[in-house]
C-alpha cells in the first residue's frame, strides 16, 4: 500500500522537529524556523481535502464493492436455491417414477401369479375330470364283466347239471346193463353143473 502525502507530510514535519535544537538551558523547548514550518503545515492543509476525497472514493467504491459483492452473492443464493429446488423436484419425480415402476412390475407379478393359478386350477380340474371319467368307464366295465360272469357262472351251472344229469343216466344205463349180464352168466353156469352130476 503506497504512502498517503498526508503521511508523508507529517513525517517531514516530525523529521523537521526532530532536527530543530534545543534554546539554551532547556531540555524540552526547542527553536524552529516559522517560515520553514508554515509551509508544511499549509501544504498539510491544503492536502487534507484531496485526501479525504480519495477515502471518501475509496469507502464509496468499496459501498459499491460490497453491494456488487451482495448482490452477486444474492444471486447465487437464488441460482443455488433454484437448482435445489430443481434437484428435489427431479428427485420427487424419480420417486415417483420408481415407485410406479414398482407398482407397474408388483401388478405384473400379481397378473403372472393368476395366470399361474388359474392354469393349475385348470389342468387339476382337467385331470379330475379325467380321474373321474377314466373311474366311471372302469366301473361299467366292471358291470359289464360281473354281468357276464354271473351269466356265464350260471350257463356254466346249467351245462354241468345238464352234463351231471347224462353222466347219471349213462351209469344208471350202465348199471342196468351190468346187472342183466350177471344174469346171463349164472344162468349159463348152473346147467353146466348140473349135465356134471
Amino acid at each position: 500500500m503506497s504512502m498517503s502525502r498526508i503521511e508523508q507530510l507529517i513525517g517531514e514535519i516530525e523529521e523537521y522537529v526532530d532536527s530543530c535544537k534545543f534554546q539554551p538551558l532547556s531540555s524540552t523547548k526547542i527553536v524552529v524556523n516559522k517560515e520553514e514550518l508554515e509551509e508544511l503545515l499549509v501544504e498539510l492543509r491544503l492536502g487534507v481535502p484531496d485526501e479525504i476525497k480519495k477515502y471518501q472514493k475509496i469507502i464509496s467504491n468499496q459501498d459499491a464493492i460490497l453491494n456488487e459483492a451482495h448482490a452477486q452473492a444474492d444471486a447465487i443464493l437464488a441460482e443455488a436455491t433454484a437448482q435445489t429446488n430443481e434437484l428435489v423436484n427431479e428427485h420427487e419425480i424419480m420417486q415417483k417414477a420408481y415407485a410406479e415402476a414398482n407398482r407397474v412390475v408388483e401388478e405384473a407379478q400379481y397378473q403372472a401369479q393368476q395366470i399361474v393359478d388359474n392354469a393349475i386350477a385348470d389342468a387339476n380340474g382337467i385331470r379330475q375330470g379325467a380321474i373321474n371319467y377314466t373311474d366311471d368307464m372302469l366301473r361299467s366295465l366292471q358291470t359289464i364283466m360281473s354281468h357276464s360272469m354271473e351269466e356265464s357262472q350260471n350257463r356254466f351251472q346249467t351245462f354241468l347239471t345238464s352234463m351231471q344229469n347224462t353222466y347219471d343216466i349213462v351209469t344208471s344205463n350202465r348199471n342196468e346193463l351190468s346187472a342183466g349180464v350177471s344174469s346171463e352168466e349164472e344162468q349159463e353156469t348152473v346147467p353146466a353143473e348140473e349135465s356134471q352130476q
